[in-house]
């Protein structure tokens, strides 16, 4: 019994790697491919959010890390970002990041013209 527990904790593993960067990888290359252009803005969406909340955990991992509940939790979002029957990484994107885009656009647009112009 204790070979089948070393295994699922080794399978367990391999789930947040595979959910949140390999199936990923494969399913953006698929978009691409594709004629439709609804899959392109799942996927650009998915990597937008994901880098995003990769940038936030490294800010914020001494806190995290005293969380132990917080993989589990940051690998459930991911699947529900990443899983094609919720399309997430969509939903989060039209509802949070572009209505944050829209209200700060014209600063992050003059701020980033002047780094680019020094």
């Amino acid at each position: 019994m204790a070979h089948f527990w070393t295994f699922l904790s080794h399978l367990y593993s391999l789930a947040g790697p595979i959910i949140m960067l390999l199936y990923p990888l494969y399913a953006s290359v698929q978009a691409i491919e594709s004629p439709s252009k609804l899959d392109d803005e799942q996927w650009l969406a998915y990597w937008i959010i994901y880098s995003f909340l990769t940038l936030m955990e490294m800010v914020a991992e001494p806190v995290l890390s005293w969380l132990p509940i917080w993989y589990h939790m940051k690998l459930l979002f991911v699947a529900w970002l990443v899983l094609p029957q919720f399309m997430g990484a969509s939903f989060v994107y039209e509802k949070v990041v572009r209505e944050q885009l829209n209200k700060y656009r014209a600063k992050i647009g003059a701020s980033a013209h002047g780094k680019v112009m020094q």
